[in-house]
């Protein structure tokens, strides 16, 4: 049987792994080893990390309402419970769009929930 020599496939496999790692500061950039190592890690975190992301926005949101409904004396749980009492489905994305881009609309929601 005849030899195969694995020079052009490795060199592929490696090409392809520094090219993920461009930027990457130090040896992370320039060793294949070092640099699969990295990868692995930084898909980790951007997994885990575009998870968390959704609590982020959730809690922001959350504050943005909570800080546009001082101003009309209600708080934030009153104002959700008092939402979902009179079946106005509005989720806490919008409501804080409302909130910051457009307060009288935001204002009217509220005289409406009271």
């Amino acid at each position: 049987m005849a030899r195969v020599k694995g020079g052009l496939m490795a060199q592929k496999r490696r090409r392809n792994i520094l090219d993920e790692v461009k930027g990457y500061r130090l040896q992370r950039s320039k060793k294949k080893r070092v640099a699969r190592e990295a990868i692995y890690h930084a898909q980790l975190h951007a997994f885990a990390h575009r998870k968390d992301k959704k609590n982020d926005f959730r809690r922001l949101f959350t504050v943005r309402i909570n800080a546009a409904l001082m101003a009309h004396g209600l708080k934030y749980s009153r104002f959700i419970k008092m939402l979902k009492d009179k079946q106005i489905e509005l989720d806490r994305k919008v409501l804080a769009q409302l909130a910051v881009e457009n307060p009288d609309a935001f204002a009217r929601l509220v005289a409406e929930v009271k």
